[in-house]
């Protein structure tokens, strides 16, 4: 069921607002918001192309700014992404010890759920449209910055 039309998240639409900067900045369109106790205190996108950086996927970047925090603020807080986290994405969450995890689509791209849940990690995969829309698209039209990333 694509819960973009039908209920919303202002979290998930943070992070696809996120996801849409970055392509216009020119990088991959994924994006991401960290939450706690109903705010948004991280938010970022990958930003590999833009910063020609090996490690800024959109979990990373909403980490990065959200600054240091206490592993207690970790813990309560949840991750939303646009796409199924990447293996680095999911140890970093794992590091932290972020205990959900809401991702937008896993169709284009299935990162590490399994681990994740077998950690014990919450997470719902809300099959967004608009995400999927965004991947596919951008996949389509830049085979090669995505193969040159996670796509392989």
């Amino acid at each position: 069921m694509d819960h973009s039309l039908s209920n919303p998240d202002p979290f998930m639409q943070a992070a696809i607002e996120e996801a849409r900067k970055g392509l216009e900045e020119g990088g991959i369109p994924i994006g991401s918001v960290l939450v706690h106790r109903g705010a948004i205190i991280g938010r970022g996108h990958n930003r590999r192309v833009q910063q020609d950086s090996a490690v800024l996927h959109g979990e990373m970047d909403a980490l990065e700014n959200a600054g240091r925090q206490s592993a207690a603020v970790y813990r309560e807080s949840i991750l939303y992404t646009t796409l199924s986290p990447c293996p680095m994405c999911s140890g970093a969450i794992l590091l932290y010890g972020i205990r959900q995890v809401v991702v937008g689509e896993n169709r284009t791209f299935m990162g590490e759920e399994a681990l994740l849940r077998s950690r014990g990690v919450s997470i719902e995969v809300l099959d967004d449209s608009q995400c999927q829309r965004l991947m596919g698209d951008f996949i389509e039209c830049h085979p090669e910055l995505w193969n040159e990333d996670i796509g392989r």
